[in-house]
């Protein structure tokens, strides 16, 4: 951390005091903390920026630029042509939607000037709050989003339920271990090979038991996907639709790594097994039940993810209203109309940036809080894991053709979020230029 002062040269500062005046050093702290904050809690780069900025003006900062990345923050505070450089760091990526909405409603209410006692003191509240759920509920959220996922994904009863306890085991595991400070990439590794051992064990067991043929490989992948990084996939995006490339590539970096450790974790577990991805058929269900079940599905899948990120219930159900719509059409669009799955991906989540952008205000929460959750449940976690199976096999035709489809739909589904901010939100239509 650290000062840089601009002054006149025949006139120079007479101590530490006039070169660092200490007002400046205090407001410049605040205005950091507020975008520490934002950043710990998974808020993308320009809304940490626009937070800062909000802060600074209401302290009374002539301006405030910052260079966001995935863990870093670097801010240049001026006033009265004296400005000052600091430099943090924020080694915790993590969600917290509850604290998002927080920031956003005292950051954003803020008048036009406020104390910088007030101001820390609110930041402070917010910092010492603690998560909405207990570990157990936190876990059991991420489990119910998975079996749902498996239902999507042709799963039958059986392997819903087991998903339900594999993943639900795996979160609770990785919230732990997170907590101890521990890498997150060995902490997902681990996670996802505990919630794929849980898996095969309990649905071997039942399935003896019952006599019951196995069936795999839907139930499997989806005993993984709480470990999607669904809101770095998707603020790293944004970013990149701002022209924020240091910001958006880090993220969707670190986002590839915790899906590539995923992946692996999947892999090793099925080659030890002798697993294979064999895609699943749907069960034979009368069509108005069926797409009942794949309403409540989607419905339940965006609300676990929801809860699992943190968000109060009110927020957890509009999330979860406006992914069971998106989703719901994005099925009829690709499985009744034959529409190509990146084509009903970008549409659907057009849908969701326009829904969240009409329910967000009324409920008081970010707009990132709706959508995120909203579009997890499109994420294509079968074909990036078949995708590795098949590098991991040396079928490296069959593992690009996987990749390439999982790619565009997640593509698809971050262009479809950017244009529902471009047509929604002016500082997205139309880029700010200053002064050169």
């Amino acid at each position: 951390m650290g000062a840089v002062t601009t002054q006149d040269p025949q006139h120079p500062a007479s101590d530490e005091v006039e070169l660092e005046p200490v007002e400046l050093i205090r407001r410049s702290g605040t205005v950091q903390r507020a975008g520490r904050l934002a950043l710990a809690a998974g808020h993308g780069s320009y809304r940490v920026k626009s937070h800062m900025e909000r802060v600074g003006k209401a302290l009374g900062l002539d301006d405030v630029k910052a260079h966001v990345a995935l863990t870093e923050i670097t801010t240049t505070s001026v006033r009265d042509q004296i400005f000052r450089t600091e430099v943090s760091e924020v080694r915790t990526v993590g969600i917290n939607a509850d604290r998002l909405a927080e920031l956003e409603n005292y950051i954003g209410d803020l008048p036009e000037r406020e104390d910088v006692e007030h101001i820390d003191a609110e930041l402070d509240r917010i910092a010492a709050k603690p998560p909405l759920y207990p570990p157990w509920a936190n876990a059991l959220s991420a489990g119910v989003a998975c079996a749902a996922f498996a239902f999507l994904n042709n799963g039958g009863p059986l392997e819903c339920s087991t998903v339900l306890l594999a993943a639900t085991a795996g979160q609770y595991v990785r919230r732990r271990l997170i907590h101890r400070g521990i890498n997150q990439f060995g902490v997902t590794m681990l996670a996802a090979a505990l919630a794929c051992l849980v898996y095969l064990g309990v649905i071997a067991l039942v399935g003896a038991a019952i006599g019951q043929p196995e069936r795999h490989v839907a139930g499997y992948v989806s005993a993984v996907l709480f470990l999607v990084p669904g809101f770095p996939l998707v603020t790293g995006a944004l970013d990149l639709a701002r022209l924020d490339f240091s910001a958006g590539i880090s993220r969707l970096t670190y986002a590839l790594m915790v899906l590539c450790s995923a992946a692996l974790a999947l892999w090793a577990v099925s080659a030890v097994v002798g697993l294979e991805p064999v895609p699943t058929t749907a069960a034979a269900i009368e069509p108005l039940l069926r797409w009942t079940l794949l309403t409540l599905a989607s419905f339940f899948g965006v609300l676990g993810f929801a809860l699992m990120f943190n968000s109060p219930w009110h927020m957890a159900l509009g999330a979860a209203l406006v992914g069971m719509v998106a989703n719901v059409l994005r099925l009829a669009l690709v499985n009744t109309w034959g529409v190509a799955p990146q084509a009903a991906a970008a549409g659907a989540a057009l849908l969701v940036g326009l829904l969240a952008r009409w329910i967000a205000s009324p409920l008081r929460v970010p707009r990132l809080t709706i959508s995120v959750p909203a579009v997890v449940i499109m994420v294509p976690g079968v074909l990036a894991y078949r995708a590795v199976f098949e590098f991991n096999a040396g079928n490296s035709v069959q593992a690009l053709g996987f990749t390439v489809d999982a790619g565009l739909v997640v593509i698809a589904l971050a262009i479809g979020l950017a244009v529902s901010r471009m047509l929604t939100d002016r500082e997205w239509t139309f880029e700010q230029v200053r002064g050169l």
